[in-house]
């Protein structure tokens, strides 16, 4: 959108003509009838050539004719235009106004200003009023006795409504703004009270009628690219002006946009009606002026006052002393001066001008007062900290150092701010000393807590170094009362940490809430030192089912490691060793740390030990219905004291059962190959037919001891030969290696024999020959009893020592 879709329109004339057909175009060129309540009224006025046009221009991105400044000052805007301002939301109608003091109508004829001053305020929303900088305190160009006139009449003629007054003081000077808004508002104020108010008005506050706001820009020629930014930054405010909190945020009185044209119509006509408007007397302006002259004079010589300066340089650097006292004594001095030299002029003015000096003065060295007060709050507040870190370390108690160090800190600090106090002044301290309270409070709580924090620390490292192995040694036993020894474990270490805990406190004096608190913490704490250990065994609950359960089926009730010789019931073992691990898994199932008893050990025995955890595909549905491993929580128990859910039991059950199995299996491969190992008699069916189909060799036998006498040298000689070769053992690795190495051997062996059996027959036994005789004996005996096993690899390490201890005990004896 550019510049063209303004719609600039004239909507009064010079002479007071207003020109309604042109606000009935205007009015359907921006379409203003949709708008409802949503529009905003901006208009501007101040004196004449004073770049009112150009800001606008600028600042809605109109296009007002503004002042050719090659051809002279002279008037550019006559009577009122107004236009839509361009881009901004909601729709801003701006009102440029007809400057004032022009020399085209004469000192006389005023009329017409004041009626379009009058005009703007009764209808727009913002007004824009533009002065110079230097011309603030002025009578005429700060506008004053216009705005007392205009005050006057708006009063008697309009209900109050909420118009926003924005001074833009054009061209700023170095001085800064917030020197120059409060005497505008100073200004505005005084002749709002001077103003002479109907009944209805007579205690309406400016506040009803008006919101002063003051902003400054730099010289457009001088510094035009700054002015541009300024400007800009400006434009943000009326956005959304309409809205809460915006620049006309609570006007009130608005006129449906679709009675805009009849509405400003008739403030017109109503605003002609009334055309004497007196001025202020020439004394009280003269008076004005000058008074204000000797304000400013004196203002400014404080400003370089070298005392006050060294004041404020030493009231930065650190708290002075004396300070209310020498601050005192510089703006008498300024005072008396002033009083000195305004003693002649209007006693109102001079009184007023003396007052707003004195503000000026004092909010010129307010800040020092504040500086000396941060600092006086400073020193207090580190005066504090050092004298209660003094008294802790000595051993006092807390509450107590505590009051002791505040009442002596505050004291001081309020004898420091009766020394920075001044007579021309009541300013008030409390913010400080409520500041400074509320950081003793803050540093009193920190500490407070710090030390809270490092006495429960002390108790909870007490309290996890008396549980944790207990706790820890209680679930390694994992007994049907596990539970119940954990539970007066936990009581006890409890009561003797509280016990301690008390007296620990006593001297922080809590109030019983607080105290309470720290109490159930420490218990709390307690307790969840044994469910963290509690989840943790929860955690490798499958690695201790199985460790159980290779101890109780690898050793029996006296802990000696099991041999599996075949006399062993391995099925009541299984039993007995599943039962213990079942019982731990019951036991880690759920925290029970509140004596409410439960049915999860009877549940997991009936179902995974006397129960069937399989079931057919069937009658899977029935039986997950009713099946109270098919839940994801207990009945008893709550979720917060679960550690294992039934179906993570039946899990892990099952996963328990997959991998114990392989050992039960290798027990039951162990005994039945120790039971063929040590069985040498063929089986009953063969012993019978042999008794049957060799009883005529038997008959023999006894009816020809002869023959009985040779069988019996054979049986000894085999026997001699047996335990000689060690058959056995060469057989251990392999039978195919067994009779290679028996056949080797056989020859040589058979002649040693014959050989030793002669040289006894002459009573000469060989040298060496019972030594090796009787090394070969134990040699072979130990080879019988060290008989390998063919399924020994499989069997756990606890066999392997068993059978090393009775090889020990056998070798032993046959020594």
């Amino acid at each position: 959108m550019g510049k063209e879709d303004c719609c600039s329109t004239q909507l009064i004339d010079a002479n007071g003509e207003f020109n309604f057909k042109g606000l009935q175009n205007f009015v359907s060129s921006v379409k203003l009838s949709r708008c409802g309540l949503s529009y905003a009224v901006v208009a501007i006025m101040g004196p004449q050539s004073s770049g009112k046009s150009t800001l606008l221009n600028h600042l809605f991105y109109t296009n007002f004719r503004e002042m050719d400044a090659f051809r002279g000052r002279n008037q550019t805007t006559k009577g009122i235009w107004i236009a839509n301002a361009v881009g901004i939301e909601p729709l801003t109608i701006v009102m440029d106004l007809e400057g004032t003091d022009g020399r085209e109508r004469g000192e006389d004829d005023t009329t017409f200003e004041k009626q379009s001053a009058l005009f703007a305020l009764a209808v727009a929303d913002v007004v824009l009023i533009n002065m110079w900088c230097h011309d603030i305190g002025r009578e005429q160009a700060a506008n004053r006795p216009l705005l007392k006139t205009v005050f006057q009449v708006m009063m008697r003629l309009f209900s109050p409504r909420k118009t926003t007054l924005l001074f833009v003081i054009r061209d700023k000077t170095k001085t800064p703004l917030e020197y120059l808004e409060p005497i505008l508002r100073e200004d505005i104020q005084k002749i709002w009270d001077a103003v002479r108010k109907p009944h209805a008005h007579k205690d309406t506050q400016l506040s009803e009628f008006f919101n002063v706001e003051v902003t400054a820009l730099p010289s457009y020629e001088e510094k035009e690219e700054q002015f541009k930014d300024q400007v800009a930054q400006l434009r943000q405010l009326f956005f959304h002006s309409i809205s809460p909190g915006g620049l006309a945020g609570d006007r009130r009185g608005v006129v449906p946009a679709s009675g805009f044209s009849y509405s400003v119509q008739q403030i017109w006509e109503v605003i002609k009606e009334n055309k004497d408007l007196d001025l202020p007397a020439h004394k009280v302006m003269v008076a004005t002026v000058r008074c204000e002259e000797i304000a400013n004079e004196k203002f400014s010589s404080l400003m370089i006052n070298e005392d006050w300066l060294a004041l404020e340089h030493e009231v930065k650097e650190d708290a002075v002393r004396n300070f209310g006292r020498r601050l005192s004594s510089i703006l008498d001095n300024f005072l008396s001066e002033y009083d000195a030299e305004s003693v002649f002029f209007e006693e109102n003015v001079r009184s007023s001008k003396r007052q707003q000096f004195m503000s000026k003065a004092l909010q010129l060295v307010h800040p020092a007062f504040v500086s000396q007060l941060g600092h006086l709050r400073v020193k207090s507040l580190q005066t504090f900290k050092s004298q209660l870190e003094q008294l802790l370390r000595r051993g006092e108690a807390f509450a107590a150092s505590v009051r002791t160090c505040s009442e002596s800190c505050i004291t001081e600090f309020d004898k420091g701010c009766s020394d920075a106090a001044i007579r021309h002044a009541n300013w008030d301290a409390s913010k400080f000393r409520d500041k400074l309270i509320r950081d003793i409070e803050a540093h009193v709580s920190s500490v407070r807590n710090d030390k809270l924090s490092e006495l429960k620390a002390i108790y909870e490292k007490q309290i996890t170094t008396a549980l944790a192995e207990p706790v820890q040694s209680l679930f390694d036993v994992g007994g049907s009362e596990t539970w119940a020894s954990i539970r007066k474990l936990l009581k006890r270490e409890t009561d003797v940490a509280i016990s301690c805990f008390c007296p620990a406190l006593s001297g922080f004096e809590l109030d019983q809430d607080a105290f309470d608190r720290m109490m159930q913490s420490l218990k709390d704490y307690a307790r969840s030192v044994v469910e963290k250990i509690a989840r943790e065994e929860a955690g490798k609950v499958l690695m201790q089912m199985k460790d159980r359960f290779n101890t109780v089926f690898s050793h029996d009730s006296d802990s000696i490691p099991r041999l599996w010789t075949g006399k062993e019931d391995i099925k009541s073992i299984t039993l007995e060793a599943r039962s213990e691990s079942l019982k731990f898994l019951s036991i880690v199932a759920a925290i029970r740390l509140d004596e409410k008893s439960d049915r999860i050990e009877s549940i997991l025995f009936s179902r995974l030990l006397e129960g069937k955890i399989s079931i057919s595909s069937r009658n899977s549905d029935i039986a997950d219905s009713c099946d109270p491993l098919a839940s994801s929580s207990w009945e008893e128990v709550s979720p917060e004291n679960t550690l294992l859910t039934p179906v993570q039991c039946l899990s892990l059950w099952r996963q328990f059962m997959a991998e114990t199995e392989y050992i039960v299996s290798q027990a039951i491969s162990a005994q039945e190959a120790y039971r063929q190992s040590n069985n040498w008699l063929p089986p009953a069916w063969a012993i019978v037919a042999m008794i049957i189909l060799g009883f005529n060799e038997f008959m023999l036998l006894l009816r020809n001891p002869l023959y009985l006498f040779m069988l019996f040298v054979v049986y000894l000689f085999g026997k001699a030969l047996w335990i000689q070769m060690d058959i056995p053992g060469e057989f251990r690795n392999g039978i195919l290696s067994g009779l290679i190495s028996i056949s080797s051997r056989f020859l040589s062996t058979v002649m040693d024999l014959l050989r030793r059996l002669a040289a006894e027959g002459q009573g000469n036994p060989a040298p060496g020959t019972s030594r090796a005789s009787q090394h070969v004996s134990s040699q072979s005996f130990r080879s019988q009893v060290n008989s390998p096993n063919p399924v020994s690899s499989s069997v756990p390490s606890s066999y392997v020592s068993s059978n090393i201890s009775t090889e020990n005990d056998v070798e032993y004896t046959s020594r």
